[in-house]
């Protein structure tokens, strides 16, 4: 029987939410790529003329979020996988 927590992922599991966590950081460094060349045409758009300050916010917000988010995603689970392949070394 593993000593492990029934709640902490495997480490294939960790292994998948690293690369789900390079994906969300990835996605929010293509935000901050995209963001200058969409504000114009937004701009053009007569509804959101009053407004383009707190859209380009929001646009940088979720750039923020996607990276931050990735980062954390892809730091705790890359503990976890280390762990898992400590000690499956540490059993042979």
């Amino acid at each position: 029987m593993s000593d492990r927590h029934q709640d902490q992922p495997s480490e294939p599991n960790a292994r998948f939410h690293i690369v789900w966590g390079v994906i969300l950081v990835l996605a929010g460094i293509g935000v901050f790529i995209r963001i200058p060349q969409v504000m114009p045409k937004i701009e053009e758009i007569e509804f959101f003329s009053r407004v383009l300050l707190w859209v380009r916010f929001c646009f940088y917000l979720l750039g923020v979020l996607l990276i931050g988010g990735g980062s954390r995603k892809i730091y705790e689970n890359y503990r976890i996988a280390r762990q898992g392949t400590q000690t499956t070394h540490k059993n042979k």
